[in-house]
């Protein structure tokens, strides 16, 4: 008789990871709880946010009645996604850490760990997301390590698994999920992609889980806490005083610490002034940080999307995209933005001689494109260095480095690299 699948569960402390190694148990899965410790440093009133965490994670353990585990990445996540937020900052890009963590934290030391030295038959997390795949076909899948780079056998994945949207769109987290590879997500959990936020937290009052189910839920980036951000950011890098200057008449407004402390598109909190003003360009040669006023000001606005690499998370671009160098897809740039929020589809197109990809509306190609078709919305949120979601239907890809935009506003159409 075959014994009970085991299942190593990420716990957190926080009330989604609970109910997630809940609901496993409740399907008759053996169940471990695994807490990743991946920053230790003390938070604003001087206390390990970290340790407190785990106790939390540990008494979800003891209600469980399943085994708990405690690893440390504090060294990974230092080299792996800290030291890259730090230089991509720094470069004036905004990455995502959290994206970057999930990828080489949590899907793959933690996932390798359960795996290699807890026996897992599959792991699992608190995350709001599906897969294509139903729970007994991911246990069937086998742990096989393929070599990395571009000269991996592209006929050896086969039954791809797709990452999907949960159930709830407002709290869905694949945004987060698609750097995720297809070794880790095949074998790979979503208790909650079915569930909504409210139904979770009924489930946790009803199952004495009320020491989670009334804490915060964390937002923001993780190591930075409640913490002024810009003071953090400082600790680590060199101030780099500048200027603020108006993108209509190239008056000084005010000066800063460091133009790579600012996003584009964000409001920019300039001494002084009374109306709002929000960056829309940075000068890393001269130190300078270009900003207009008003959330409608054009230069607010981009026609065209360049990316660099990309990330698919079935390995492979869609045969479309391989056949006609273009495809009709919608695209997200930040967290909980709808897929398709624009009026209609826009086309991606890979360039094969710079091995680029733009969006637009495809008329044009990678050269350009129709005004006011894409209308990427720097105030609300798209900025060099984050990431793009790009689904037609269930499909994910991001683009971490190398975007370029082309800017509409006074002089017509300009290349701005990225």
């Amino acid at each position: 008789m075959q014994g009970a699948r085991h299942v190593v569960c990420a716990v957190s402390g926080g009330v989604d990871s609970a109910v997630a190694a809940l609901l496993l148990r409740r399907r008759g899965y053996q169940v471990t709880g695994v807490f990743m410790k991946n920053w230790d440093s003390l938070d604003e009133h001087g206390v390990c946010t970290a340790d407190r965490d785990c106790e939390d994670a540990y008494r979800v353990c003891q209600i469980l009645d399943i085994p708990f585990h405690q690893v440390s990445y504090v060294k990974e996540y230092w080299n792996d996604v800290f030291s890259d937020f730090l230089n991509e900052y720094e470069k004036g890009r905004t990455p995502n850490p959290d994206i970057v963590c999930n990828k080489h934290i949590k899907f793959s030391c933690f996932f390798n760990y359960a795996v290699d030295n807890l026996g897992a038959d599959a792991v699992a997390t608190g995350h709001y997301a599906r897969t294509s795949l139903e729970d007994e076909e991911v246990f069937q899948q086998k742990h096989v390590r393929r070599p990395e780079g571009l000269f991996r056998n592209r006929f050896e994945i086969r039954n791809v698994v797709k990452l999907l949207q949960a159930a709830d769109s407002f709290k869905d987290q694949t945004f987060f999920l698609s750097q995720v590879s297809q070794d880790a997500l095949r074998r790979t959990l979503f208790p909650l992609g079915g569930l909504t936020k409210d139904f979770v937290k009924k489930i946790a009052a009803e199952n004495r889980l009320h020491h989670v189910l009334q804490k915060k839920e964390s937002m923001g980036i993780c190591f930075v806490g409640k913490r002024n951000f810009e003071n953090f950011i400082l600790q680590y890098l060199q101030p780099r005083p500048g200027k603020f200057i108006s993108i209509e008449d190239n008056k000084v407004l005010g000066t800063h610490k460091g133009w790579f402390l600012y996003t584009l598109g964000q409001r920019a909190n300039i001494g002084g002034l009374r109306e709002p003003w929000y960056v829309v360009e940075k000068d890393g040669t001269r130190g300078d940080v270009l900003v207009a006023p008003r959330t409608d000001h054009p230069a607010l606005y981009r026609d065209l999307l360049r990316t660099g690499r990309v990330h698919w998370v079935a390995e492979e671009p869609p045969a479309a995209l391989v056949r006609d160098k273009m495809m009709e897809c919608h695209f997200r740039f930040r967290h909980q933005m709808a897929l398709g929020s624009f009026s209609s589809p826009s086309a991606l197109r890979a360039d094969p001689q710079s091995r680029r990809h733009c969006v637009g509306d495809g008329r044009e190609g990678c050269a350009g494109s129709r005004p006011g078709t894409v209308r990427c919305v720097l105030q609300r949120g798209r900025v060099p260095g984050q990431w793009e979601d790009l689904a037609p239907g269930a499909i994910r890809l991001h683009t971490p480095e190398g975007q370029e935009q082309t800017r509409r506003g006074r002089g017509g159409l300009q290349r701005r690299p990225g």
